[in-house]
């Protein structure tokens, strides 16, 4: 007879994933209205139940192991599915509507999956969403005429991190770029319109190292910088996300401009309600997907 698969506990999943967002299970505890050492034990049964470590302590901190990296990303999933059985047979399905903004990176090749499946889950939601810029998106929030808003991380002011990735200089196939480098002439960049965190720093990774630029062609949209550099114009700046299968990174031949941060953003005096709370943590596992 075939054995029948071990069921996790999906209380101790709930304090796994609010431990690791709190940042210690004595903050999950509190949470959940339960005595640290209950909250403790819950981890040791999952632990128990997976055969294997899921945290290890660094200092105050908590690290999920390989194992709990994994634990918690199935574990947010299964959250979501037993909430949105209660509230259907409760008859609380979500209603209403939200408006989001993503910037045009996530809008063009990552979050038309998550809003359809957003959007199949719960059809009495209604969803408006907007791709634009960093800053214009954050306008909107001040505004109040977005709810939420997923964003490259600013520079300035104090903003959750929930993802990070690499930032690349890209280029098409059929450049040189190396003889380009070569030739001591200005580098030519294909950047966005300023303000830009990506054309920030790649201008000063370039001024770090000494190389000249100039910037030969700018655009107030992505899909005009990736036009721009698949017609071999010049190089640019981003991450490889939604990356046009003709273009590459540079692979070391320029100073790394370094990493960007993604942040979700709620716009002040929105309620963190079950439709925002379950859109927010789709979201949130579809960034570390492919965040560093």
């Amino acid at each position: 007879m075939e054995k029948v698969p071990l069921c996790l506990d999906l209380d101790a999943l709930r304090s796994l994933v609010i431990g690791i967002e709190k940042g210690s299970f004595a903050a999950a505890a509190q949470r959940l209205c339960r005595s640290t050492s209950a909250v403790s034990a819950q981890l040791k049964k999952l632990e128990a139940q997976c055969d294997t470590a899921l945290v290890v302590k660094k200092g105050r901190h908590l690290e999920l192991t390989a194992s709990g990296e994994i634990i918690l990303s199935y574990a947010r999933r299964m959250l979501a599915l037993n909430d949105e059985a209660q509230q259907a047979v409760k008859g609380e399905l979500l209603q209403g509507e939200i408006c989001f903004g993503m910037q045009e990176d996530f809008g063009e090749s990552v979050m038309p999956g998550i809003l359809g499946q957003f959007s199949r889950q719960h059809p009495g939601l209604k969803i408006t969403a907007r791709v634009d810029r960093n800053q214009t998106l954050m306008d909107a929030l001040g505004a109040g005429t977005l709810d939420l808003a997923l964003v490259w991380q600013p520079e300035t002011g104090q903003y959750d991190r929930i993802g990070q990735c690499e930032l690349d200089w890209i280029y098409h196939r059929n450049v040189d770029l190396l003889s380009l480098i070569k030739s001591n002439e200005p580098l030519p960049l294909v950047m966005f319109d300023t303000p830009c965190l990506m054309r920030s720093k790649a201008t000063a990774a370039l001024d770090r190292a000494g190389i000249p630029w100039r910037i030969v062609f700018t655009s107030h949209s992505l899909s005009g910088i990736w036009a721009a550099v698949q017609a071999g114009l010049g190089v640019t700046v981003r991450t490889k996300i939604g990356m046009p299968t003709t273009l590459q990174p540079s692979s070391g031949l320029l100073p790394s401009p370094g990493t960007i941060g993604i942040s979700l953003l709620q716009a002040a005096g929105v309620s963190p309600d079950s439709a925002r709370r379950v859109l927010h943590n789709l979201i949130k596992e579809a960034v570390s997907g492919f965040s560093k």
